[in-house]
């Protein structure tokens, strides 16, 4: 367990696979989460903001092209950036969002990749959600998942400025998704070592 004196507030630390999560007294209501959202410059016109999904779709994506025709991009956010940026590849995409695209248009359909940026630092049961997905992947499908990894030792997590957002509530290094990937039958295809993280089915 870690204590967060600045914010006052606990993290659950696992040893095993060096997931990381805050307490759960600590996690803000999902209309205070939907005003965070909300403040961001998440937009086609943000340009450093599109070529991070850029320089994500180049490891995540690129490399697969030819296994991929469908796509879902959940957790799309208010502007499915990423979304636009695969459809202008020619791929058929698919968004949901719980506040911004809530329709589950997923349901009863199978995708060739599923991406996940940002999102999973937002879940408070992330093998739950990845085991959705993987439900949701055609054989052989990429989930493509961004997630800044956190730097590991007790100290440098305390100063990560990446943990100051009140929303982010849970945290992972590639062991992680490596143990996740293990438990859901996945098979991990690459990692960054930075914040992406590659998984088929």
């Amino acid at each position: 367990m870690l204590w967060d004196e600045e914010f006052k507030l606990d993290y659950y630390v696992c040893n095993y696979c060096e997931y990381i999560c805050c307490d759960e007294a600590a996690i803000v209501p999902p209309e205070q989460e939907l005003i965070r959202y909300q403040q961001h410059n998440n937009t086609l016109e943000n340009e450093g903001y599109v070529n991070m999904f850029k320089d994500f779709m180049e490891i995540t994506v690129d490399p697969y092209a030819s296994r991929i025709k469908t796509a879902l991009d959940f957790g799309s956010g208010p502007t499915p950036v990423l979304a636009t940026l695969l459809r202008q590849k020619g791929y058929d995409v698919d968004i949901y969002d719980l506040y911004f695209a809530p329709e589950k248009v997923y349901e009863n359909k199978r995708y060739d990749l599923i991406t996940a940026t940002e999102v999973f630092e937002h879940l408070q049961d992330p093998l739950q959600t990845a085991s959705l997905l993987k439900n949701h992947l055609n054989d052989q499908g990429i989930l493509a998942i961004m997630t800044m990894f956190h730097p590991g030792d007790a100290d440098s997590f305390n100063n990560w400025w990446y943990r100051h957002d009140a929303t982010h509530i849970s945290f992972y290094r590639p062991k992680t998704f490596k143990v996740l990937a293990e438990l859901l039958g996945l098979t991990v295809l690459t990692f960054d070592h930075k914040n992406v993280c590659v998984l088929t089915k």
